[in-house]
């Protein structure tokens, strides 16, 4: 089994997506073994999106997570990233396919509805930023 860990971010929040976002995972199932609302300090945000530092649209992913609310999960499952990933849609929202989270309910790239771990090692670290061990379950 693998974890991943699952960001419905402000925009997502705010639409009142969540528990849709949850449904989906676990109609496929997937399952949640951690998950919290927070808001997200800049100085997280920052630590979350370090491999961006240097690139043009740092500032405005980190002033976007930092906006409101989001919650995080961890979804664990057979192959939950590429699961989780595929579930989620291309990251331009404009060219997801249907059926997809962003396809079906995001329209820009800076308002994206999710975020999802793109591999083992992102999921690790990604987790470490928003859950202690014991927070999360089995």
């Amino acid at each position: 089994m693998e974890n991943t860990l699952v960001l419905v971010k402000p925009d997502g929040v705010k639409k009142g997506l969540t528990g849709e976002i949850i449904r989906r995972f676990e109609q496929r199932g997937l399952q949640i073994v951690a998950l919290k609302m927070l808001r997200l300090s800049e100085e997280k945000a920052k630590i979350h999106y370090e491999e961006h530092k240097e690139k043009p649209f740092f500032g405005e992913l980190v002033d976007f997570i930092t906006s409101g609310p989001i919650v995080a999960m961890v979804v664990r499952g057979e192959k939950a990233i590429k699961v989780v990933r595929t579930m989620m849609g291309t990251t331009n929202p404009v060219e997801a396919a249907p059926g997809t989270i962003r396809g079906d309910f995001a329209l820009s790239m800076a308002q994206n509805i999710i975020h999802g771990s793109d591999s083992e090692l992102s999921a690790i670290r990604e987790t470490k930023i928003y859950f202690q061990d014991d927070e999360i379950q089995g």
